[in-house]
């Protein structure tokens, strides 16, 4: 398959989700390269759909996120007319055991804090920027998710991170100054470093091996 199908069979996913489910669906944003393309992708669609649409955009602060993803999520949403809605966790940060268990960490900073902005703001579908490239247990799962009270999308499923930085150069589409010093994949600064090796090598390993388990909990 090559680029250009990719980006077709994307833009037909997205369209079967605003047809489905309306304007109100939204991206998971989480200022990094691949929800930045569906954030493009999905706002091409809106504008082609329904023209006078909100693009809506719901982002994971955990309050330990890079200061330059904050920085870079904010002038973009600006930029963009974007309606950002931020989650937080309602934890103590300065007295949570941050990485120490992966599994109760996503659990706590991440997992239920988007959960519980998705009911509050009845978003019925989110449009994630999930690669089945990315780990094995991403491979194979379909493009359309069923949560209960939503449906998560991941439409450029199919993509590598070759197409990802292809399609974001010829575009024109910015990224985070953090992609130019050496990161190619942006989590939470406990949990992340920059990487020569493979694109999520960089990430925490016990999370990235549990990834299964947390997917079940609600993990893009």
């Amino acid at each position: 398959m090559t680029l250009a199908d990719k980006i077709a069979l994307a833009r037909t996913r997205m369209t079967e989700v605003l047809e489905r489910f309306g304007p109100g669906a939204a991206v998971g944003w989480t200022g990094g390269k691949d929800s930045t393309v569906v954030l493009v992708l999905w706002r091409d669609v809106l504008r082609k759909g329904v023209p006078d649409a909100t693009l809506m955009a719901l982002n994971l602060d955990t309050g330990c996120k890079f200061p330059e993803v904050l920085a870079f999520r904010d002038k973009l949403a600006r930029e963009w007319g974007v309606e950002l809605h931020v989650a937080r966790p309602e934890v103590d940060l300065a007295r949570y055991p941050l990485a120490v268990d992966p599994v109760a960490c996503c659990g706590d900073l991440k997992i239920r804090p988007l959960n519980e902005a998705v009911a509050r703001l009845k978003i019925p579908a989110l449009l994630t920027g999930v690669r089945a490239d990315e780990n094995p247990d991403r491979a194979g799962r379909p493009w359309l998710e069923d949560h209960g009270d939503h449906v998560r999308a991941l439409p450029i499923l199919e993509w590598t991170e070759l197409d990802i930085w292809t399609f974001m150069v010829r575009e024109s589409i910015p990224w985070c100054t953090l992609y130019d010093q050496g990161y190619r994949s942006l989590g939470c600064m406990p949990c992340t470093v920059r990487s020569a090796r493979g694109e999520r090598s960089g990430r925490d390993s016990a999370k990235e091996e549990r990834m299964g388990q947390l997917r079940s909990l609600g993990y893009f």
